[in-house]
């Protein structure tokens, strides 16, 4: 059974305007897994992000998609055919992706490559009894490949898949075996072809008990135990078998196991030549370096270990084979298998490994690695389909390429990939120019993602990136607020600590901002001159951010350049430059940060919530709480960043603060199932004046969200009730005193209702809130206050989120005659941060 989502309008039955949504960004972090990456012949690459399966193009450096389907992490994906298979004649326009998952599930995925449609061939539901682990897969034919699944219930499965003749076609899948490893699970697979043409599948595994254990299917694919390979010391992480090579004047292959012991061992499996002269089950010590027998139906095969590869300093988590090469010959085409090994490793490298031509000896003739504050590094490398560049991802859920821009010199350099949160995304705001987005999580970091404008003068259009990642934070960080007025670029953030903190973007970002986003429109407060911050390095702790001014910066590079590049004391950690082009990682994590200005002490628990007034004038903060005292609402005084006052009126976590565009009012919302509206009053010199005007009981659960109507006194509240109400603050007929009315209830709803953003355009009463669920999905709805309220828009599944949403919020593109242009942003519980251009006609 196959999905066929697609955006579904109603125009036709409520008769409102036209509305077109496309997903212009998804910013995604990798799982923190070793088997989650996957790279295909395809040229795609599949990860794991969260629950749902994201699709990735190395030549744009985007990620193009994401697959909704399980309902726990992703463990693991498998290409048919993978970069090894392609010798494997592979005419079909359609690939196939296998994904396992922390819910015991498989599911097989079909993408049209021209079209780029995806859809869910099948799901595997619960083949084991835990979650599944690691898949290899291996393409006997474009009509049939087999695959293994890996579990922690210490099982192993192998399956037999049946592809369709024809694109969109069904898929027949058996279970060949179902192999019990108790009470060791496995966590690594690989399988190939027997050699000597006999048509058997030599399947390799590894896990907790640091052995390697080798199957053998024969034709009636039964898999049994054929032998097992003793050597490491600790657990097997990596195996991969190659295609036949020739050694010796024999075909053979190559299987390269990684182990946590620090080790690659190459073990050499070929057809076993009897000698006459030799007992077969003789024990001496010629037999234990030859290896053991083993046989697969009338042949018999040997396992030796040919090298023994020492040079990473901690675990090695991946070893893979480069994938074959085309070789044209004169009288036909061939595909060869390069002896070059790839392996990766939590010492934060990458190695590529080849025999010496005149010793044999195995050499590590290239490394690269990553700089980044985490004391972890890779989780798992990938050869690209070519051959020509090797891709990494690591602990925080960065990814790394490099690709060989020397030919036979080999010089492999960094290039552009795609980036995102690791973690819950928890908040996100737009950047008072409009121009960027700043977004916070659970993985302690806060990151702005923007259009690079550059990019349209080479005729393409501007595509998203992460262009700064301001701060990097010892706690989780769960909210955020831009300060909306005139000057440089500010921003509060609240963590898991009672205090909130406020960063002042440096001159190297505001330079980045005109090199790349804003071009000549840069504002003039953006380029003060008497900036003298150019950027800030990470204190010893993690917590606070220490600037870097332009002298001592300019200093240290000067000293670094006379006593030369080895005194390394003399080095700044980080010297921030202007960025010309997008960054990559390792420029992300030392060159972008900000300086952190003040800090705001006074709440009595962890930061819930954060907003600014449209003026940029008052901060408005609220905490974790469980008594009215500690969830009362402090104002700020952005500036002079004193106290201006202390709101009483919710008991429980206020969830959300907004003010009212025009900065009259305050809306907060709690999980005491209550709203309350303040009224705010900045009288200047120091003096801020508020009132509470209204408290209601609006829901009968927690209430998630609020959102105020951009050109009036209307606001929306969205609650775990499955609920959204629309309320009008009114003067009451004496006209001295406000009163709150319910102006109207959309309908339930089949998800809890967790964020909500509403735009109304100033030519247009008719606005449009945007409803974001705790199952991921967005609505769009059509607003009319006040007299209705019609569904406008149901996104697409494989553009919204897999899991709870936990922050919407629009921006004007531009109005013409004709159409409006819209962007709307969304951040989850699913790791991403999506941005959507919305086109009203």
């Amino acid at each position: 059974m196959g999905f066929n989502f697609r955006l579904k309008s109603v125009d036709e039955l409520n008769k409102i305007n036209h509305v077109e949504v496309e997903c212009v960004f998804i910013g995604a972090g990798c799982n923190r897994l070793v088997n989650t990456v996957a790279w295909g012949a395809c040229d795609l690459v599949a990860f794991g992000a969260q629950n749902a399966v994201a699709i990735l193009c190395p030549k744009s450096a985007q990620i193009v998609t994401t697959l909704p389907g399980h309902n726990a992490v992703v463990n693991c994906t498998e290409w048919i055919p993978c970069n090894y298979d392609v010798s494997k004649v592979w005419h079909a326009d359609e690939h196939f992706l296998l994904s396992g998952s922390a819910d015991a599930s498989i599911i097989l995925w079909a993408v049209l490559l021209k079209e780029r449609k995806w859809r869910q061939v099948l799901q595997i539901e619960k083949p084991h009894q835990r979650g599944v682990t690691c898949i290899a897969g291996l393409t006997l034919s474009p009509s049939l490949a087999l695959f293994a699944s890996t579990s922690s219930d210490c099982t192993v499965c192998v399956w037999e898949i049946v592809l369709p003749s024809t694109a969109g076609g069904d898929c027949k899948l058996t279970c060949l075996s179902n192999i019990n490893m108790s009470p060791r699970p496995m966590v690594a697979l690989s399988m190939a072809e027997l050699p000597g043409n006999s048509g058997n599948v030599v399947l390799a595994m590894g896990g907790l008990d640091n052995k390697i254990h080798i199957y053998c299917g024969e034709s009636s694919r039964k898999f049994s135990l054929a032998c097992e390979l003793k050597g490491h010391t600790d657990w097997i992480r990596g195996l991969d078998i190659s295609l036949p090579v020739c050694i010796g004047g024999e075909e053979s292959l190559l299987l390269a196991s990684s182990s946590q012991d620090r080790s690659i061992r190459i073990w050499k499996i070929a057809l076993h030549r009897a000698s006459a002269n030799k007992k077969e089950n003789g024990l001496g010590l010629q037999s234990y370096i030859e290896g053991p027998i083993f046989r697969s139906g009338l042949i018999r095969f040997q396992i030796s270990l040919e090298s023994l590869l020492i040079g990473h300093e901690d675990w090695v988590y991946s070893v893979a084979w480069q994938p074959p090469l085309h070789v044209s010959l004169p009288e036909n085409c061939e595909w060869c298998q390069p002896l070059s090994l790839l392996s990766a490793s939590m010492d934060k490298t990458m190695m590529i490994w080849r025999p010496e031509r005149t010793s044999g000896l195995w050499m590590n003739e290239v490394t690269v690695g990553e700089l980044s504050h985490s004391a972890l590094g890779f989780y798992g490398g990938q050869w690209g389909p070519k051959g020509e560049s090797i891709l990494a991802h690591g602990y925080g859920g960065s990814f790394h390429l490099w690709v060989n821009v020397g030919g036979e010199s080999e010089d492999w350099q960094p290039q552009l990939v795609p980036s995102g949160h690791s973690a819950a995304v928890t908040d996100l705001r737009w950047s008072k120019s409009a121009k960027f987005l700043l977004s916070v999580s659970h993985d302690q970091t806060a990151r702005i993602f923007g259009p690079w404008e550059r990019e349209k003068c080479l005729g393409k259009r501007a595509l998203w990136h992460e262009i700064a990642r301001p701060q990097v934070h010892g706690h989780d960080i769960n909210c955020v607020t831009i300060v909306q007025g005139k000057g440089n670029h500010l921003f509060v953030s609240g963590a898991d600590e009672k205090v909130a903190r406020v960063f002042e973007a440096p001159l190297s970002f505001l330079k980045t901002l005109h090199h790349g986003l804003l071009g000549s429109s840069v504002c003039m407060e953006d380029t003060n001159e008497e900036i003298q911050i150019l950027g800030a390095n990470m204190s010893a702790l993690g917590l606070s951010q220490k600037p870097v001014y332009i002298q001592a910066a300019n200093t240290a590079v000067d000293k670094s350049t006379a006593n030369g590049a080895d005194k390394l004391e003399t080095i700044l950690d980080a010297v921030p430059i202007a960025l010309t082009s997008p960054p990559i990682e390792e420029q992300l994590a030392w060159h972008t940060l900000w300086p952190e200005s003040h800090k705001l002490y006074g709440h009595g628990n962890e930061l819930y919530s954060l907003c600014c007034d449209h003026g940029g004038k008052l901060i408005a903060s609220a905490c974790k709480a469980q008594s009215a005292h500690v969830a009362e609402i402090w104002l700020w005084e952005v500036g002079s960043w004193k106290v201006m006052g202390r709101l009483h009126s919710h008991n429980l976590t206020v969830t959300q603060i907004e003010f009212s565009h025009d900065d009259r009012f305050l809306l907060a919302v709690s999980r005491d199932r209550h709203f309350s509206v303040f009224s705010i009053e900045n009288l200047g010199e120091d003096r801020v004046t508020h009132q509470l005007l209204a408290k209601h009981e609006a829901h009968k659960r927690i209430i998630w969200a609020c959102s105020w109507n951009p050109i009036g006194h209307e606001f929306a509240t969205g609650s775990r009730d499955k609920t959204v109400k629309i309320w009008g603050l009114t003067k009451s007929s004496s006209e001295e005193a406000f009163c709150v009315k319910q102006v109207m209830r959309l309908p339930p709803f089949k998800s809890s209702i967790t964020a909500l953003s509403w735009y109304t355009p100033a030519s247009n009463g008719v606005g449009f809130l945007a409803i974001g669920m705790e199952h991921g999905l967005i609505e769009l709805w059509s607003v009319n206050c006040p007299s209705s309220a019609l569904p406008a828009l149901r996104l697409d599944p494989f553009q919204c989120h897999v899991a709870t949403v936990h922050r919407l919020s629009w921006r004007s593109l531009g109005e013409s005659e004709d159409c409006h242009s819209l962007e709307l942003a969304s951040c989850g519980a699913d790791h991403t941060v999506r941005v959507f251009t919305v086109k009203i006609a």
